[in-house]
């Protein structure tokens, strides 16, 4: 059960000049929809952002050299089967996917990038994607994002989108979003494939810098299991089709808006995913505050986030502080002075002084775990840098859906 979703995606934002499709393929189980093509019209631009896993998957290899080639006219995204670990077999496959929706579509091959997720190491069933792309092409429409967004579900328990609107000199400006996501989620770069477009016209160059920016506050700080996907990847896309005007630099006065909306549907998106994920039952945010900088507040929030302990103490309910302390402590960090640190779970101060705090109990202890929605902080006293990350509980089924992920 996911923590704060509900199960029923508010209908999401039409995009100008972006057009959505979804179709049930067959890719792995008959009667879901499991394929979904992004139309995305001339002169628009696309940045993108990878995994960085050196087994990365043959769509994201694929999609890597096509945007280096072109801009796309074209995503093609499918679920039940991640195309990894297959060799030269997979690129062979992602590329005659490619072919095949270009064929359709009347453009160059290297204007479609795949994208794959699913089981890794089973070959790519390229048939069943090239019979399913006509239908999905029958289904494209501008305010087909929702249907797109339960398509591109694999463990996931809900869709995952959000929209936003922003007023730019005058004109609105729309960001739509989608994402999936619930196991095999850790940085480095997005843990998940997410689709973002927006008709704000927007310089190549910038649209890069604003999705980076965007994904290092949002996808990459978030984690579930410490295991960073092959097949990773974020695309943002810009088709310029609002009135409102281009945005060339940073310094420009209305790009502020822009990057904080994209940046926002961006934090949306991944707090979602660690809410959907595998077996969660709490929500659990850890915010490193007093820092000396960036860096090293985001080591402690990883040790953290990431420790099996922690997690299924989290699970149980049970305020084992001792757990959140020794992560801290293995975090790295150089000279830390462990009697200035301070660890609050949410309103309630555990320690302080390097040891339990003497007005902590038990019983308020308990009282925060059994929430849904709790915030671990911890101060380092040593400088004014923080850094957040959203991570969640182990339970059973987190065990179980991974136990039987292949059943």
């Amino acid at each position: 059960m996911a923590v704060g979703l509900s199960g029923t995606l508010p209908p999401l934002l039409a995009v100008r000049g972006i057009r959505v499709g979804a179709t049930a393929a067959g890719v792995r189980k008959a009667g879901r929809l499991d394929l979904v093509v992004i139309e995305i019209e001339s002169g628009s631009d696309c940045a993108a952002v990878f995994t960085r896993n050196a087994f990365c998957a043959a769509p994201v290899t694929v999609a890597r050299r096509n945007l280096a080639l072109r801009m796309p006219r074209y995503l093609l995204i499918n679920t039940g089967n991640a195309n990894a670990g297959t060799g030269a077999a997979g690129l062979r496959g992602a590329e005659e996917c490619c072919s095949a929706l270009a064929a359709q579509a009347g453009c160059d091959p290297a204007e479609v990038l795949p994208f794959s997720t699913g089981v890794i190491g089973e070959p790519l069933p390229v048939d069943r994607i090239v019979t399913g792309i006509p239908a999905a092409r029958a289904a494209l429409r501008a305010d087909g994002w929702n249907e797109a967004a339960t398509g591109i579900m694999t463990t996931d328990t809900v869709p995952k989108g959000v929209s936003r609107s922003v007023q730019i000199a005058g004109h609105t400006v729309t960001i739509t979003g989608i994402a999936k996501g619930a196991g095999m989620i850790h940085p480095n770069m997005a843990t998940m494939l997410a689709f973002i477009a927006t008709d704000a016209r927007v310089r190549p160059e910038l649209l890069q810098s604003c999705l980076l920016e965007a994904v290092d506050v949002s996808f990459n700080s978030i984690t579930v299991d410490g295991d960073t996907s092959t097949n990773d990847a974020c695309v943002l896309i810009a088709t310029g089709a609002s009135s409102a005007p281009p945005l060339v630099s940073d310094q420009d006065a209305h790009y502020p808006l822009l990057r904080d909306a994209v940046a926002g549907v961006c934090a949306e998106l991944a707090q979602a995913i660690v809410r959907d994920a595998e077996g969660v039952t709490k929500f659990i945010t850890v915010e490193v505050v007093q820092g000396r900088d960036p860096e090293e507040c985001r080591a402690v929030a990883n040790a953290v986030a990431l420790s099996p302990l922690v997690k299924t103490a989290f699970f149980a309910s049970d305020p084992n502080w001792g757990r959140i302390l020794a992560a801290v402590g293995r975090s790295g960090l150089s000279d830390l002075d462990v009697d200035a640190v301070s660890v609050y779970l949410d309103e309630v101060c555990i320690v302080r002084g390097g040891g339990r705090a003497p007005d902590y109990t038990e019983e308020r202890g308990r009282e925060v775990m059994q929430r849904s929605e709790i915030t671990i902080r911890i101060e380092l006293a040593r400088g004014q840098a923080r850094a957040c990350v959203w991570t969640c509980d182990f339970s059973y089924d987190y065990v179980r859906i991974n136990a039987e992920y292949r059943t």
